[in-house]
């Protein structure tokens, strides 16, 4: 029997790209989230109400779609921020079947205290990667995360 090579025996090692994305997005969600837990925001949390200050009221889809995140996911995301206060969720007054997500003043008051450790994250991580190939890795991750090539067939 022939030795198969470890691509052909359906192994995914340090060849395959979505385990290498994934254990860099593990050690960096792990980093941002122990700097950012004094603001008692995770990295997930952060994001979401970023986005919100940018473009609320929004609906969950099209907030899903912006953070490229599930619909499901992003609902399990939304409840502690809901409870805390943070976020409102609202029917659409234009339509019935959508609900809106806006930040409250509770939320961008939380989002400025964790801006400041944000930026403490995004630091270390310049320092370690280096500023330059940092950003540049940022642009190819954002690239291939709107790319919908890259989508189910």
């Amino acid at each position: 029997m022939a030795k198969q090579s470890p691509n052909e025996a359906g192994e995914t090692g340090p060849q395959c790209y979505a385990t290498a994305m994934r254990k860099a997005s593990r050690r960096l969600t792990a980093l941002y989230d122990e700097v950012m837990a004094p603001s008692g925001l995770r990295s997930t949390q952060f994001a979401i109400l970023r986005e919100l200050a940018r473009s609320a009221p929004i609906s969950i889809n099209e907030l899903a779609e912006a953070l490229v995140m599930d619909r499901s996911a992003l609902g399990h995301s939304l409840r502690p921020l809901q409870r805390d206060g943070l976020i409102s969720l609202d029917q659409d007054t234009t339509d019935r079947r959508s609900v809106n997500v806006t930040i409250t003043a509770v939320g961008r008051k939380r989002l400025a205290s964790g801006m400041v450790l944000w930026r403490s994250a995004q630091d270390r991580v310049a320092e370690v990667v280096g500023l330059q190939q940092a950003d540049q890795l940022r642009g190819r991750l954002l690239r291939i995360a709107q790319d919908d090539r890259l989508t189910s067939l």
